[in-house]
């Protein structure tokens, strides 16, 4: 749409304050922001160009002059994404035997345990609690399946509970602070075994200072798709 550029318009442009006696900065374009709609206008040579653009296309013009750049990726980098909370980096680490400490009462020591887990991948944000899922092996696909991490403190989507640990911004540490912190039975833990869908503990304590973790005892939740929607 076209449209005779005419005084109405004046109220849209300013001006810096008269002592600095700089002259008026005219108004060249115009974005408005409807409840369902974004409207670009042009002014030029007295005329109004209007064009109705899309969210991205917006995104796209602005993303065009600044340039970005991942920098170099954590070890075990799986993906990296700009999500609405910020920049978002998923990690692999492979099957192995991690420490955990396990508190069962308040004001009483930890159980501690050596556990060996399949090979999980971290979903980190700097200085924010990780999402965690398991898999059997590195995935490769979004078709690749992702099961229930057989962790306390986990809860079914997968986000944790931080209580009082305070993650690192540096996102290559946080699988690693993540099982400094202290375990307990308050999250949802069922239906991360199926030898033990009601008890985690049992499963932990079989466990415990075995080698290897029982990969068809893993419950499935998705595959990487669902994690990247």
């Amino acid at each position: 749409m076209v449209k005779e550029l005419t005084e109405e318009l004046q109220g849209y442009q300013w001006e810096m304050p008269i002592g600095l006696e700089i002259p008026p900065d005219k108004i060249r374009a115009r974005l408005d922001f409807y409840q369902d709609s974004i409207f670009f206008y042009l002014l030029k040579d007295k005329v109004i160009q209007t064009k109705m653009i899309s969210a991205r296309d917006l995104t796209m013009a602005l993303l065009h002059e600044v340039p970005m750049s991942s920098g170099l990726l954590p070890q075990g980098t799986l993906w990296w994404r700009q999500s609405k909370a910020g920049p978002e980096f998923a990690l692999w680490r492979p099957s192995g035997v991690w420490k955990a400490a396990l508190m069962l009462e308040a004001f009483k020591p930890p159980r501690r345990f050596k556990l060996p887990l399949p090979g999980l991948i971290f979903v980190c944000s700097p200085g924010r609690q990780p999402r965690i899922y398991a898999a059997k092996k590195r995935p490769v696909s979004q078709r690749d399946v992702i099961y229930h991490a057989p962790l306390f403190n986990v809860f079914s989507s997968g986000d944790t509970c931080a209580g009082t640990h305070k993650f690192p911004p540096d996102v290559s540490e946080i699988p690693e602070s993540f099982f400094t912190s202290f375990f307990t039975k308050e999250a949802q833990y069922n239906d991360r075994s199926k030898k033990y869908p009601k008890d985690l503990l049992q499963l932990w304590e079989e466990l415990d200072g075995k080698a290897k973790y029982p990969l068809k005892d893993l419950v499935r939740i998705g595959t990487i798709k669902d994690i990247l929607q």
